[in-house]
């Protein structure tokens, strides 16, 4: 279990990690044309906001356990990212943007799978 762990911790790093640096590094125009339709309904500073929220919760599911420095952090990061994730289904359900929201429900599935496993019974040892 800890081995499915760390895997779902590293694929949801490296897909929120991605995200988070496409809305810091795309203009919002650019994201819309991208197929990115709910940035037109959001500001470039919320976006630039999202995307560090996004960076900062996937390096948050990795390194604190991978250099034992803080790794209650792990967990937290993972709450923190399907709550993002929340704000998200909102904004596109409002939008009527079902296969988003399909996407956006399995990361909250799985940011809450790491989450109960290091909160619970495969908690890093500190």
């Amino acid at each position: 279990m800890n081995l499915a762990l760390w895997i779902i911790a590293i694929v949801l790093a490296v897909a929120f990690a991605g995200s988070g640096v496409m809305k810091l590094a795309v203009p919002k125009d650019k994201l819309v044309t991208a197929g990115q339709g709910w940035a037109q309904d959001v500001s470039p500073t919320n976006i630039r906001l999202i995307g560090r929220v996004e960076l900062l919760g996937a390096v948050g599911l990795v390194l604190p356990a991978a250099v034992h420095i803080a790794p209650i952090l792990v967990p937290l990061a993972a709450v923190g990212l399907a709550l993002v994730m929340v704000g998200a289904i909102v904004v596109h359900a409002r939008r009527k943007e079902p296969m988003n929201i399909v996407v956006n429900v399995v990361l909250i599935s799985l940011a809450v799978f790491v989450a109960l496993g290091r909160f619970g019974p495969y908690p890093f040892s500190s």
